[in-house]
C-alpha cells in the first residue's frame, strides 16, 4: 500500500544567528524519538534558515532611494521597505494593487522578493538566503554527521500564484533529491506516451509538508516519508523556467 507520512517537528525554539539547523533538527528529533531514513525528506521552513544566516534588515536603518520612494507611494508600502525589496531583485516585473512582484538575484519570480515581515519582530525583515541551495546543502551534511543518515532536505517559502488566490510553499533551496521527476517518453497504462509529464516534485513536497506547519503553529521543520525521489544532489534552479519559454513576461 503506497502511503506518505508527514512528521511535524516541534521543539525547534527561536533560531539565531549562528545556529546549527542541522543540529537543532536532530537535537528535537531526538527529544521526540524521532529516527532518520535515507529515504525521508526534511523540509524547512525558510524563515529559520534565513534568522541562523543573519539575514534580517532592521528597517530603521534603511536609507530608501529616489525609486523606493517613488513606488512606495504608488503602491502604498513602507519606502524602506520597497528599498529592501529593490536590492533583492534584478528587475521589476509587475507593479498595482500594492503588489511589487520581482525577479530576485536566485532566479524566482514571486512578490517582494521573499522579503517577508512575519515573526521577526517589528521593524525587522527577513531575506531569502543567499544561496539556499548551499544551505540545504549544508544542513544535510549537519544531519548526515548527527545520525549517519542522508535526507534530502527541501527549504521552502510561501509563493503566491498567477491566476489563484491564495498561496503555496514551493523549493527554494533542494539538496539530496532531483527537483523534477520526468517521465516523458514512459508510457501510461493505456500505452499513450507521455509528452509532457514533468513534475516539480521538490515543490510538491514542500506544498505537502505545508499542511503540517501552517504559518502560527510554531512547526518549522517537518519529515516526509514514503515519497519516491531521485538520490542526487539536485538544485532549485532546475525548476526555473527559461526566460525564452516564459509566455507570461
Amino acid at each position: 500500500m503506497k502511503r506518505l507520512e508527514l512528521i511535524g517537528v516541534e521543539g525547534i525554539g527561536e533560531v539565531a544567528r549562528g545556529d546549527s539547523i542541522g543540529r537543532l533538527i536532530c537535537e528535537a528529533c531526538a527529544r521526540e524519538g524521532i529516527a532518520f531514513t535515507d529515504g525521508d525528506v526534511v523540509v524547512i521552513a525558510q524563515k529559520i534558515v534565513s534568522k541562523a544566516e543573519g539575514q534580517l534588515v532592521d528597517l530603521a536603518a534603511v536609507q530608501p532611494s529616489p525609486r523606493a520612494r517613488e513606488l512606495a507611494r504608488e503602491l502604498g508600502k513602507e519606502a524602506a521597505l520597497v528599498e529592501v525589496i529593490l536590492g533583492e531583485s534584478r528587475g521589476i516585473i509587475r507593479t498595482g494593487a500594492r503588489a511589487l512582484v520581482v525577479e530576485t538575484h536566485h532566479g524566482f519570480i514571486c512578490a517582494n522578493a521573499g522579503v517577508d515581515q512575519s515573526n521577526v519582530g517589528k521593524r525587522h525583515v527577513a531575506l531569502l538566503p543567499e544561496d539556499p541551495d548551499g544551505s540545504a546543502r549544508r544542513i544535510g551534511e549537519e544531519i548526515h554527521r548527527e545520525t549517519g543518515k542522508k535526507p534530502g532536505v527541501v527549504i521552502s517559502d510561501s509563493f503566491g500564484r498567477p491566476w489563484r488566490l491564495g498561496t503555496v510553499d514551493v523549493a527554494v533551496g533542494i539538496s539530496g533529491i532531483k527537483a523534477v521527476k520526468d517521465e516523458r517518453g514512459l508510457k501510461d497504462s493505456y500505452g499513450y506516451e507521455l509528452k509532457a509529464a514533468v513534475a516539480a516534485i521538490a515543490d510538491e513536497i514542500a506544498a505537502a509538508a505545508e499542511l503540517v506547519m501552517g504559518k502560527r503553529d510554531g512547526v518549522p521543520v517537518v519529515i516526509v516519508r514514503g515519497c519516491e525521489t531521485e538520490k542526487e544532489e539536485g538544485s532549485v534552479k532546475e525548476l526555473l523556467r527559461p526566460v525564452a519559454e516564459d509566455l507570461f513576461r
